[in-house]
């Protein structure tokens, strides 16, 4: 004997005591999945049979069970439960939470229960006890179904119950997770064969009408993809017949699913003999399927009847329902779950119109699926919190519109006619800004505050302390940008493991080695410009900064620092700096290329004394004037440099006396990143990553794709874009890593910086881990700017070769994961809240304690 029992289910198991009832749930369930009333009133009372403690037991038990099936987990409930009010409870969390209640009853005889409690050491139960359970469970026996239970299974003897085999859970109709697509997803037909038949050849579908199958069509799919249709096939468009052939043929031979409409529900109630009111097209309907044969009326009654009230897919990152569903409704099954599936949430009241006035619950949605649905038309489809209505009124003369999954593609014809005048106008969304902008003008606080575990495709959850997030939110809202510029933060990057070479303190020959150990055989070896980080976000014009981003009136884009902030003071540089790289990508041909409007880039801004440059003329002169001998005034320079935040380091000028050959060293490294910014093209832009366009994250592309697409851009401009000189090294040939250790040298020793060492490929893992995106490896020079002038003397080299890097490693992954995170959420049209809750975590991260000069 085999019983079967939905996936997402309250299972109760009602007998008298001494039925076996604890037997029978250790045998057939989980540990954690069985809730037990005695373990409950252990719990309160330290006593699994303390008559007193019964009422704050079930308190707990009923608490238990909501928690578990708000997670959605089976919950199994081990207690005698033989009377109608103590089940009574737990069937209204089971609905509370859209989850079948399922009745497994051992209804053993009495004798056979009296004889196990006397055999019990715990706990002794008189005859009358047992009989009285007996006497509750026959009178209600027979209301089980009344009560709501969807499935009764009654086990009369010991030989039925030892004769189960196993307790199958078999999947809910809805559940469709380990179908992935890809999907073409058609809105509401009402009757529009014709149109459906265009969309589906512009969508790829080859059709045969007048086919062997029973309904006379066949579709299929080169590429086997598959068709979602989201009901309301028939009603007021001109062949509903025809509508409901095609998709009844296609939905037979799997080449698509459907999930039922208002609509088509109605049509099936008047098929079956239902009496419903014929309004709303039904009439028009009913006379098309006059002229068809009884069977095939027949056929529609059933398919109607079969259709599921919503659909999961791809591993639950996709659900489809006529009128939507929020979230804590997908994959449950209930009367609510298919009413709100089929009509969505009203008010009870009725607009101008005579139309029920409805809830916007997808205001409100924060779930994880993507929810695309129909049932109210609009003019325009427009994602809004990861949900998207694509009912855009083909029957009242608007469009028949799919959307591809998992491209994000909208595919749409337009009705070849108007078949019906709606009761009320296409909602109006044709505006630059969509609702999911004007959702996004005001974030949540709740959002990003508090400890948090974000959870990215790289590293799974990343931890952010609570302090950490307050340092975050407290530079975010007094010093940032236009939040809805953020989509991304650039990660920090570790240095390379400490030189064994003596009097250095960096060599490429470990950044290398890190590389070559972990199994990588193609590296690349980039300049490392002395700039200032920043990122760049640019426009083509304002028309798509408003529609793509939701901001108007700040021009063609941002370009902001590493913590968010302006990098430019002033308005108008900042403006003819952001035309002038719209001007290079669009002569480059950038936009045609990448199919796109936008573009974020990664880049380096030189010279690195650019924001401070009137300072910096202050203390050079001052240097001039006292001279290398008058070291205290030397000192006092480097000082308010530091305090000021020019060089961005704490020097060991604290600890340690300048000497004059120390402090002439310094200046002339110094001096090697700072120039005089008296025009626009006295900036330079180096910019190394092409991180994101529409529709495209560029993190599958190399690193040296990367250089060779912006090498095309800067050729438009050479004036104001510097490219970044690069090798190419193979970690298995000597001869390749010399040269690159050769071409760093040569670097550094002319006034270089030094270089970043990187896989050629933009991500890679090691044995299942993510290793360092990128290693930078510094000159001897450089690093007096950063250490301080003396810091390669013997005593203080030897402190430094001591400097810990687990901390700088460990902070440079989760960063670099957490910024990948929060730029595909923005690729894939996510709310900015999904958004910042990962460069909120960069900006957090940042607050560690973790010396900034490694």
């Amino acid at each position: 004997m085999e019983i079967k029992i939905p996936e997402l289910s309250l299972v109760l198991l009602i007998g008298t005591s001494g039925s076996g009832k604890s037997t029978f749930a250790a045998k057939y369930f989980e540990k954690y999945e069985v809730i037990s009333s005695d373990v409950c009133r252990g719990i309160v009372s330290n006593d699994e049979n303390n008559p007193y403690a019964t009422t704050e037991a079930f308190e707990l038990l009923n608490y238990i069970v909501s928690t578990r099936l708000k997670a959605g987990l089976l919950t199994v409930i081990d207690a005698t439960n033989v009377q109608p009010e103590s089940r009574k409870k737990l069937v209204d969390i089971a609905r509370e939470y859209h989850v079948l209640p399922v009745a497994i009853v051992l209804n053993l005889p009495e004798d056979v229960c009296v004889a196990r409690n006397l055999q019990r050491i715990d706990r002794q139960l008189g005859k009358h006890v047992v009989r009285n359970q007996k006497l509750q469970l026959k009178r209600s026996l027979r209301n089980l179904k009344r009560e709501g239970f969807r499935q009764i299974y009654i086990l009369k003897s010991e030989e039925e119950i030892s004769s189960i085999d196993q307790i199958s859970r078999e999947k809910l109709y809805s559940n469709k997770k380990d179908i992935s697509g890809p999907f073409d997803i058609i809105g509401d037909i009402h009757g529009c064969y014709k149109e459906t038949i265009l969309l589906l050849e512009k969508l790829g579908y080859i059709i045969q009408v007048n086919t062997e199958n029973i309904f006379g069509i066949s579709v299929n799919h080169p590429e086997n993809r598959k068709v979602i249709f989201l009901g309301d096939l028939v009603d007021r468009g001109p062949d509903s017949p025809s509508v409901l052939k095609l998709v009844m043929s296609m939905v037979n031979s799997e080449v698509a699913y459907c999930v039922p409409g208002n609509h088509d529900i109605k049509l099936q109630k008047k098929l079956s003999g239902k009496n419903v009111t014929i309004n709303h097209g039904l009439a028009e309907t009913l006379s098309q399927l006059e002229s068809e044969s009884e069977a095939f009326i027949n056929q529609v009654k059933e398919f109607l009847y079969s259709l599921t009230s919503h659909f999961i897919f791809d591993n639950g990152n996709l659900v489809v329902a006529h009128a939507g569903i929020r979230e804590e409704m997908q994959g449950r099954g209930s009367g609510a779950v298919r009413s709100f599936c089929l009509y969505g949430e009203t008010t009870g009241e009725t607009d101008e119109f005579g139309l029920p006035v409805r809830f916007n619950w997808s205001k409100e949605y924060r779930g994880k699926a993507k929810v695309v649905y129909g049932h109210t038309p609009v003019e325009h489809p427009q994602w809004l919190n990861k949900t998207i209505d694509i009912d855009t009124g083909c029957v009242f003369g608007g469009k028949l519109t799919a959307l591809q999954y998992p491209e994000e593609s909208l595919i749409s014809v337009k009705a070849l006619q108007t078949y019906c005048t709606p009761a009320k106008p296409l909602q109006e969304t044709a505006t630059s800004r969509n609702p999911q902008h004007d959702y996004d003008d005001l974030l949540n606080i709740e959002d990003v505050t508090g400890k948090r575990f974000v959870q990215t495709k790289l590293r799974n959850n990343i931890t952010i302390k609570d302090e950490n997030s307050i340092a975050a939110l407290e530079v975010m809202s007094r010093f940032a940008i236009n939040p809805k510029w953020l989509i991304y933060l650039p990660p920090t990057m570790s240095p390379c493991e400490t030189s064994d070479i003596p009097h250095s303190l960096e060599h490429p020959k470990e950044a290398i080695n890190y590389y070559k150990s972990r199994a990588v055989k193609t590296i690349i070896c980039e300049e490392k410009h002395m700039g200032s980080r920043a990122v760049i976000i640019i426009c083509k014009n304002e028309n798509t900064a408003e529609k793509r981003f939701g901001i108007s009136g700040e021009g063609l884009g941002a370009c902001y620092t590493r913590t968010g902030r302006d990098f430019f003071n002033d308005k108008a540089l900042k403006e003819m700096f952001l035309q002038r790289i719209c001007n290079a990508l669009s002569t480059s041909g950038f936009w045609e290329r990448f199919n796109t409007d936008w573009v974020c880039m990664d880049t380096e801004i030189l010279p690195w004394s650019a924001k401070a440059q009137s300072l910096l003329k202050e203390q050079y002169a001052a240097v001039g004037t006292a001279g290398l001998n008058a070291l205290s005034a030397a000192e006092k320079i480097l000082q308010q440099t530091v305090t000021r935040g020019i060089i961005g380091a704490d020097f060991i000028l604290e600890k340690y006396t300048v000497k004059k050959d120390a402090m002439s060293d310094f200046i002339s490294a110094y001096q090697n990143y700072c120039w005089e910014v008296t025009t626009i093209e006295d900036l330079k832009l180096a910019p190394f990553h092409i991180l994101a366009t529409e529709n495209a994250l560029h993190t599958d592309k190399t690193h040296e794709w990367h250089l060779q697409q912006i090498e095309a851009i800067a050729i438009a401009d050479p004036e104001i874009f510097k490219k970044t000189a690069y090798k190419i090294v193979q970690t298995d040939n000597e001869a390749s890593i010399i040269e690159a250790i050769a071409w760093w040298q040569n670097l550094t020793e002319s006034g270089g910086e030094g270089m970043v060492v990187k896989p050629n490929n933009f991500i890679e893992f090691y044995k299942g881990k993510l290793i360092q995106p990128a290693i930078k490896c510094r000159g001897k020079e450089y690093l007096r700017i950063i250490y301080g002038s003396e810091y390669d003397l013997p005593e203080n080299l030897s402190q430094l070769k001591n400097r810990g890097l687990s901390g700088k490693r460990s902070l440079a992954l989760r960063e670099f994961a957490l910024s990948l995170e929060s730029l595909e959420r923005f690729i894939t049209k996510q709310p900015l809240r999904k958004i910042h809750e990962s460069v909120f975590g960069v900006l957090a991260l940042e607050s560690e304690m973790v010396d900034p000069r490694l």
